[in-house]
């Protein structure tokens, strides 16, 4: 490819709202382009890259025996109603109606799809069946930003096994977990898997695949004395047993005029925080629920969902908390909740002589014990983990990053189909639903992350995978014919090597070509010249480590091809 003929926009600027380091990287460097809110355009560079990701994830598929398929991206809402999903999906889902006023979807994940089409397997015998594609998914995200990273249109890799039983779909899953370890090392992505709630896609297991970033969304839990690792969802750790005194036979309320967070109630009244019980009013599912929580622990609303099974939740306003407990928050508390539902973090189960809101306000309650007065419900792990807890496992340190999800998989068991009547008949010709498995990897989500993972203040530093070219061939300009010669020749021979050449022929100055093609990232830059053509060498560039050597003309062939490999 000739650079004069292929169409990179460079910014010489970085972009004003650009926030991500990836955002910014492939808008300057001519790879995106933004076309309204969550949506962008993939010019040839980028382009040329997602390339080269699919076929590493293709290879990877096809190794663990996976059939590609190409699914609709427009679903009816009968096969997401039958599965519940309809509903549950809330706001995320695009949704319309055609001409004939039938419902439609605009398809987030395709689990409903494949087992509609897996409704025709007969016989244990065709199973197990593993089928995946490349298809671009929908969410109406609220708040898209970070450039690639959260969108409302992507492309992603879902594949989907069905197993006749539990032991075949963990040898499923089990597969899927090694081929995207290998996916993500031959790509050049660090990244790691970590337990993690199954969310609305449901089942009994799920592994988020996270590649350590700032420009993350997700915080992950992870220990360096063991291999635990968990997304802060899921996460658990063993925190010290905290000694109480038995208290009063009943709870004593006290004033609290001006403490209305746990903070001055400490500050104030001599009360840690670990001996307060922090009460939110949240509504789940839309009916109001008290949680309670260690007054230095924060929720994971996700934990909230996974533990009453429920589908959405949010915080009260401030309207609906008085007119249900007759106070304002900061004067929150179980005791009295008019007959409120009752959740209770682990951490605070057993534990007695502590303060808490009155449902009065400026008033506060001492010496409660919440297996007396409480009247908790359900108890549950719903705090979220801090760095310095020990560790479940071996008691070590745990430490908290900021990731990127690349990839997730999860064991869906016989939710979806069971709601779409997908059986076999068994051994014995009995009825048998299959189980089902869902794993995704978000192709555009990965080429931002490689980005954030490899840059440097020049610009990106593509993995030789992946790099829309091997290398930059640059001329020089100049008025010795010889120069523009070599390089043709040189451009000609490489190509016929099997080498993907960018042929630099604009007639620009050197610092421009040299910037942008630090900028743009392929690993390798052979610059001719006529001083280093008058010594019968050309110059080599690494982009990686911006070493440069000269390299005989007539080796530089040779040289190239063992290079790159």
């Amino acid at each position: 490819m000739r650079w004069s003929q292929l169409y990179v926009p460079t910014l010489r600027e970085d972009p004003a709202d650009a926030d991500a380091v990836s955002h910014r990287l492939l808008l300057r460097a001519g790879y995106v382009r933004q076309l309204a809110a969550g949506h962008y355009s993939l010019l040839p560079l980028a382009a040329r890259v997602r390339a080269r990701i699919v076929a590493v994830v293709r290879e990877e598929m096809e190794r663990i025996g996976a059939q590609e398929f190409l699914l609709p991206a427009l679903h009816p809402a009968e096969l997401w109603r039958r599965t519940g999903r309809w509903e549950s999906m809330g706001e995320e889902m695009f949704r319309l109606t055609d001409r004939k006023g039938a419902e439609q979807a605009l398809g987030m994940t395709h689990e409903e799809v494949f087992a509609h089409l897996a409704g025709e397997l007969r016989s244990y015998r065709q199973l197990p069946q593993v089928w995946y594609q490349f298809q671009t998914k929908f969410r109406d995200e609220a708040r898209p930003r970070s450039g690639l990273l959260r969108v409302r249109e992507f492309t992603m890799k879902d594949s989907y096994s069905f197993d006749l039983d539990e032991a075949g779909l963990e040898r499923s899953f089990e597969a899927h977990r090694q081929a995207y370890l290998r996916i993500f090392e031959r790509l050049g992505l660090p990244a790691f898997g970590v337990r993690a709630s199954s969310g609305s896609m449901g089942g009994s297991a799920s592994v988020e695949f996270m590649s350590p970033s700032g420009a993350g969304e997700d915080l992950v839990v992870r220990c360096p004395g063991c291999e635990y690792a968990a997304n802060t969802e899921k996460a658990l750790s063993a925190l010290p047993a905290v000694a109480d005194l038995p208290g009063a036979d009943a709870p004593e309320e006290f004033a609290t005029p001006s403490a209305r967070t746990i903070e001055e109630v400490a500050r104030q009244h001599g009360v840690a925080p670990e001996r307060q019980v922090k009460t939110l009013v949240q509504v789940v599912d839309g009916a109001l629920t008290l949680v309670l929580l260690r007054g230095d622990h924060a929720l994971v609303e996700q934990k909230l969902l996974d533990a009453l099974g429920a589908a959405a939740v949010r915080p009260a306003t401030a309207e609906e908390i008085a007119a249900a407990l007759g106070a304002s928050p900061g004067s929150l508390g179980p005791l009295g909740a008019h007959g409120l539902p009752v959740v209770a973090d682990e951490a605070l189960r057993g534990r007695t002589d502590l303060v808490c809101g009155a449902n009065r306000d400026g008033f506060h309650l001492r010496g409660v014990s919440l297996g007396r007065d409480a009247g908790v419900g359900q108890w549950a792990d719903l705090r979220e983990v801090a760095a310095g807890e020990p560790c479940v496992e071996c008691g070590a340190a745990l430490e908290v990053l900021r990731t990127i999800e690349v990839g997730h998989i999860f064991q869906l068991g016989r939710r979806y189909t069971e709601a779409l009547d997908v059986a076999v008949s068994g051994p014995g010709g009995e009825r048998v639903v299959p189980l089902m498995g869902s794993y995704g990897i978000g192709v555009e989500r990965v080429l931002a992350a490689l980005v954030e993972a490899h840059h440097d203040e020049r610009g990106i530093r593509w993995p030789a995978a992946v790099a829309p070219f091997d290398l930059v061939l640059t001329v020089l300009p100049g008025r010795d014919r010889a120069v523009a010669e070599a390089a043709e020749r040189l451009y000609g021979e490489l190509g016929a090597a099997g080498l993907r050449v960018l042929l630099d022929d604009r007639a620009e100055r050197p610092g421009v070509k040299f910037a942008d093609a630090e900028l743009i990232g392929v690993p390798w830059r052979l610059t001719v010249g006529a001083r280093g053509l008058a010594a019968g060498a050309v110059e080599l560039t690494a982009r990686a480590d911006g070493a440069v050597r000269e390299v005989a003309l007539d080796a530089a062939v040779r040289e190239l091809r063992a290079l790159v490999g």
